[in-house]
């Protein structure tokens, strides 16, 4: 059985919703590859990741876990990750597209739509605070 299978119910063709970490290992496996390949976010990803993904999969797995089912085990920062990054709203956009025809991609219901919404979320709010702290005018002596 493929990995994209596995979000099917019974092998009847209905998607189901994300419910575990199988699920949320397809989503991260799949929604990684599209970024890869995809001309905007592909080398921003590359550059800062490097040949290596592994580690930073293993970090969105545990990310997603929290995110969705409140499962410990995330540690870090990721405002403090994409702050160096050569990223601005077309990269936040773009990401948040990608995720979203995953999610769709492979599943259906309440879990599903929310993580489209908490990414969509953290999108603003990454999009907020990084272009806040770029913004040296902003920042009172």
């Amino acid at each position: 059985m493929q990995a994209d299978e596995k979000s099917l119910d019974n092998n009847q063709g209905k998607m189901t919703d994300i419910k575990d970490e199988t699920s949320i290992k397809i989503l991260v496996d799949d929604f990684y590859t599209s970024v890869r390949g995809d001309l905007l976010l592909g080398p921003v990803f590359a550059e800062a990741i490097g040949g290596d993904w592994k580690p930073h999969l293993d970090k969105m797995y545990l990310f997603w876990n929290a995110a969705l089912f409140g499962k410990p085990g995330f540690k870090g920062n990721p405002f403090m990750k994409h702050l160096p990054l050569p990223i601005k709203a077309d990269h936040f956009e773009r990401w948040v597209d990608l995720f979203g025809l995953t999610v769709d991609k492979h599943f259906n219901g309440v879990v599903a739509e929310d993580a489209k919404k908490r990414a969509g979320v953290m999108s603003l709010m990454f999009q907020h605070k990084l272009f806040s702290a770029r913004d040296k005018s902003k920042i009172i002596f």
